[in-house]
């Protein structure tokens, strides 16, 4: 899943910071068919409210939360659905005040913004919104993404939480979770917006198996890369990566560091495993291909040279809406490859 440079080596630092892991596939499916936006709760049952996580734990408040606090990509993927909140923690905005990628549609000048870098919650401003519930997901058990450890506990207490997979699990589980959960707060999953998401999200699926099964040689290799070093993603450990495997898309496998989700290679060794597409982490906390030209070792790459290098969506907004364009611009890459391994 995604890596946190930045933070002492805990399991989910270095997930967060930009490395190179991989996380499930973005789900999103959009609002509600008339294009008005469901207030958390609106126009829901009325009386007590509650959720069982996949942590296991069931959130519970006496009617339905409205005053949601989430994870940016979570949040995005709630609005996909109609569903607004409040405040937002994670990559939100860039250094030049644009939304993040990690924020989708949502509009990042209406929520508070409570944190915009690993380690970051303000908790008195959470406090201050007075919240009903908090969401994010979980890439490592017992571990809430992108809330800070020293802090949790302050956290916890003040609403109830729940935390969605983003490991060990797959694409249309992962959506299938954020749309309970969107459903339960008030979300129409039988609106047009959202069920012609699903429709091209299942399109793009077959198009994307029927392209790995025509051209069964063609071996990705997942990465990310920070200025002194390059990762190389496990397939299996994230919920998008996990997915493109079972639609038949064939991963470099690398041996991966006691944390299981990726192995770290220095820039003279990037060239360890042949790939003949590589798909580059997205996210704002790595460096992009444009930034590696200076690397030597990258621009030798076969597949560099061929052309054949496409984002990936590290942490992917689990709605069919976000979704499908992952499974469509892996399946035009595959398309159009050729060996160069």
């Amino acid at each position: 899943m995604p890596n946190a440079l930045h933070s002492p080596l805990s399991r989910r630092g270095v997930l967060a910071a930009g490395g190179a892991v991989g996380l499930g596939v973005a789900l999103a499916a959009c609002g509600n068919g008339d294009d008005k936006s469901t207030e958390a709760g609106g126009d829901t049952k009325s009386g007590p409210w509650s959720f069982k996580d996949d942590r296991g734990e069931t959130a519970e408040a006496g009617s339905v939360p409205k005053k949601i606090v989430a994870f940016t990509g979570t949040a995005a993927a709630l609005h996909d659905y109609g569903i607004e909140v409040k405040g937002v923690f994670g990559p939100t905005t860039t250094k030049g005040g644009e939304p993040d990628i990690q924020a989708g549609d949502l509009d990042v000048t209406k929520v508070e913004i409570l944190g915009n870098v690993w380690g970051e919650f303000n908790v008195e401003k959470y406090a201050a919104l007075a919240p009903d519930l908090l969401v994010t997901t979980q890439w490592v058990e017992g571990e809430l993404w992108y809330v800070p450890e020293q802090s949790k506990d302050k956290i916890l207490k003040l609403a109830p939480s729940v935390a969605l997979l983003a490991a060990e699990t797959t694409v249309p589980k992962a959506i299938q979770r954020h749309a309970d959960l969107a459903e339960s707060l008030g979300a129409d999953l039988k609106a047009k917006k959202v069920t012609d998401a699903k429709a091209r999200f299942e399109k793009a699926a077959g198009r994307l198996r029927a392209a790995a099964k025509s051209k069964p040689d063609i071996k990705v290799m997942i990465g990310s890369a920070s200025q002194d070093l390059f990762y190389v993603s496990l397939a299996k450990m994230s919920a998008d990566t996990l997915y493109l495997q079972e639609l038949g898309v064939k991963f470099v496998e690398a041996k991966v560091n006691a944390q299981g989700f990726f192995e770290e290679l220095s820039w003279e060794n990037v060239d360890k495993y042949p790939a003949d597409i590589i798909m580059m982490d997205n996210r704002s906390s790595a460096l992009q291909p444009e930034a590696l030209t200076s690397k030597p070792t990258w621009a030798r790459l076969p597949a560099v040279q061929a052309g054949q290098v496409i984002p990936r969506v590290t942490e992917p907004i689990y709605s069919y809406d976000k979704c499908a364009p992952i499974l469509e611009d892996l399946a035009d890459a595959i398309e159009k490859a050729r060996k160069v391994a």
